[in-house]
């Protein structure tokens, strides 16, 4: 993932942010929190991960399916990575 490396801290944050809510799901379920306020912790997990799925699907596609220069070959393969990740991702 070479073309991420200039969004990498960008990224890097994202998922960091992440991880907090995860841990604050955790954190909600040990302390017996009411269903819910976990719901919606849940939900904004959800709303993050589809967040961060967006910006790498676009940085994939721009790298390795439009990108000039790129062999129909290249672009073959770049695509079938995108749309096996996003089948990945529907399930």
């Amino acid at each position: 993932m070479s073309h991420l490396r200039s969004d990498k801290n960008q990224l890097l944050a994202r998922t960091r942010r992440i991880a907090g809510q995860l841990a604050a799901i955790e954190r909600a379920i040990e302390g017996d929190a009411e269903c819910a306020a976990i719901l919606h912790q849940v939900a904004g997990v959800r709303g993050a991960v589809a967040g961060l799925m967006d910006e790498l699907v676009a940085d994939h596609l721009k790298s390795h399916v439009v990108a000039p220069g790129l062999s129909d070959a290249e672009r073959a393969e770049g695509g079938n990575e995108l749309l096996a990740a996003i089948r990945r991702y529907g399930k």
